[in-house]
């Protein structure tokens, strides 16, 4: 049997039952220091708001205290598989802060971020996280300069806001170094967009992981493609049908992984005895799925909306930043394809 919560209860129905004036309940439920309340009377109007099965006007306390306990969030697509990570890790964190989480898509359009940004400082949120589903620059609505505002998985190129971004290059060395200690010595790079900053990053470790090993890159071996399964085996199977074939890929993403899996066993190759293969991004429907078992590179995805989350609060409780862009590191995820 459901139990039945008094409707239209109000902090006067409160006084009256506990025998005190509306301004003593009003200091009890918002803990007034200095109020001089006996403990007896704290206890009586306690009791009262139990019985009656009161709640306070979130709205009211929100606007009186210019606080609201409520956190802002504005991503793409919420659907997402990458959005959705994000959104774990902000909620997950929150709730440890005793905070929770409006949560607006803005489904890529400019129009739509605005208002969501709007209409999130109308519910008076104590702070905005603003994240994407791809790695980039973003340029923010003047109106979140209103509050503590913090970027996930995307900068500011005015630096007007502290972000949480993956670390591209460690993730694109350790790619690379797993091969070369495999005893590759021809490692093709399938990269992304090279205007993208992922791609730039990548790129970064790789050349990074080859210095140290004292190998000089063969150019011939970096390519560009667009980033799903089709680009992914269209460089591969360019690649593989060059006269001086890679012993193994290092592909941008995963989706592009995939894709090169397709161009290797048209060709009668073996993964991973005559050709390795590493992806970058631990997309779970293809790493974990594909035979062999991708070994790939994971984007922090929660643990970037968790940081993002205590960022925040550190900026609403007007503490300094130990640094204005928090690298995140990304992790090698070894399974079957080296």
């Amino acid at each position: 049997m459901a139990i039945k919560r008094a409707r239209n209860v109000t902090m006067t129905d409160v006084a009256t039952r506990s025998g005190v004036s509306r301004t003593t309940v009003s200091f009890v439920l918002s803990n007034r220091e200095n109020a001089n309340i006996p403990d007896s009377t704290r206890q009586r109007v306690l009791e009262a708001v139990d019985a009656l099965g009161y709640r306070p006007n979130a709205g009211a306390q929100a606007l009186a205290a210019q606080k609201s306990d409520w956190y802002g969030l504005i991503t793409e697509i919420v659907t997402a598989p990458f959005a959705v990570d994000i959104i774990k890790g902000v909620q997950d964190k929150a709730w440890d802060e005793r905070k929770f989480v409006l949560i607006a898509s803005s489904e890529g359009d400019q129009a739509m971020e605005t208002a969501a940004i709007e209409k999130l400082l109308e519910q008076r949120v104590e702070g905005l996280i603003y994240a994407t589903t791809w790695h980039r620059a973003v340029t923010l609505p003047p109106a979140a300069l209103e509050v503590p505002t913090v970027l996930i998985n995307c900068f500011d190129p005015e630096d007007r806001f502290p972000c949480v971004v993956p670390d591209e290059e460690i993730g694109g060395y350790r790619a690379t170094k797993r091969l070369l200690d495999a005893g590759h010595s021809r490692i093709a790079f399938i990269n992304l967009d090279p205007a993208m900053p992922a791609a730039l990053g990548r790129r970064a470790g790789f050349d990074r992981a080859h210095a140290e090993a004292g190998i000089t890159v063969d150019p011939a071996l970096i390519v560009y493609g667009h980033a799903l399964a089709d680009g992914g085996y269209d460089a591969a199977a360019a690649l593989l049908d060059s006269p001086a074939p890679p012993t193994a890929f290092f592909c941008g993403n995963d989706r592009m992984a995939m894709g090169a899996y397709d161009a290797i066993k048209e060709r009668g190759l073996r993964i991973p005895q005559d050709i390795a293969v590493v992806g970058f991004d631990n997309q779970e429907i293809i790493s974990q799925f594909l035979r062999p078992r991708l070994t790939t590179v994971a984007l922090p995805f929660e643990q970037m909306g968790a940081m993002g989350v205590t960022m925040l609060a550190g900026l609403i409780a007007g503490e300094p930043l130990s640094t204005n862009r928090m690298l995140i590191d990304c992790p090698l995820l070894e399974r079957a394809s080296v």
